[in-house]
């Protein structure tokens, strides 16, 4: 079992000693050199995966060659260390090399076509989700930021990139704007870039519905 760098408790901390926890950091984000807490529930988590699905869904209806992973199950770099987005979407070539030898712990931001963050409201990852995050995903120069909120009701933000900036990749960057913005009852429709592009289409109000497994019981 590996031994935890928990540094007394002091910090600061490096990837490293994310990686060398005895829960090998799952549950963390590393941002300024400190180990800092994701605040799931499951309301939260149902709808990450509903967005999982469906842009999965909408991929492969196109025939688009994308990778996408959901609930922290990747790292991704950014200046400020690690954070673990609640969904991922990479090039399916990236990926694939992802596949074909040693697996890498923490993927660079810059290879990502979006990420999604779903808000935990009144958790100490609120704020970061809504302000910190999105300066650091702009950075990388990753094209989209969807800010997704359950409660009180569904709320789908989906920000781009401004024109007229590139960052450390050669890609566009710098900061977001506001694309659009759907609520329950509303019909989002976005455009993703990828080798085919695909459009996903849906109400937030699924955000909230019980998975089919559970209404079925």
């Amino acid at each position: 079992m590996s031994i935890a760098h928990d540094h007394g408790g002091l910090g600061p901390y490096t990837v490293e000693d994310l990686h060398a926890r005895e829960d090998e950091g799952r549950g963390l984000e590393l941002e300024d050199g400190w180990l800092v807490e994701l605040s799931p529930n499951p309301l939260h988590n149902i709808a990450y995966r509903r967005l999982h699905e469906l842009i999965e869904a909408a991929a492969a209806q196109a025939g688009a060659d994308i990778y996408v992973d959901r609930g922290g199950d990747w790292e991704i770099s950014t200046a400020a260390g690690v954070r673990k987005p609640d969904v991922i979407a990479v090039p399916g070539d990236i990926a694939e090399s992802w596949f074909d030898g040693e697996c890498r712990t923490t993927i660079p931001g810059q290879d990502l076509l979006l990420v999604v963050e779903v808000v935990s409201p009144r958790s100490g990852s609120e704020g970061r989700d809504r302000f910190r995050k999105p300066q650091e995903y702009a950075a990388m120069g990753i094209p989209q930021y969807w800010l997704v909120d359950y409660t009180p009701e569904p709320v789908v933000q989906i920000f781009v990139l401004a024109d007229g900036e590139t960052g450390p990749s050669g890609k566009k960057a710098g900061a977001y704007r506001l694309d659009q913005a759907a609520k329950a009852g509303d019909t989002l429709q976005v455009e993703i870039a990828a080798d085919k592009p695909f459009t996903v289409r849906f109400d937030p109000e699924v955000l909230r519905q019980r998975p089919k497994h559970l209404t079925d019981i």
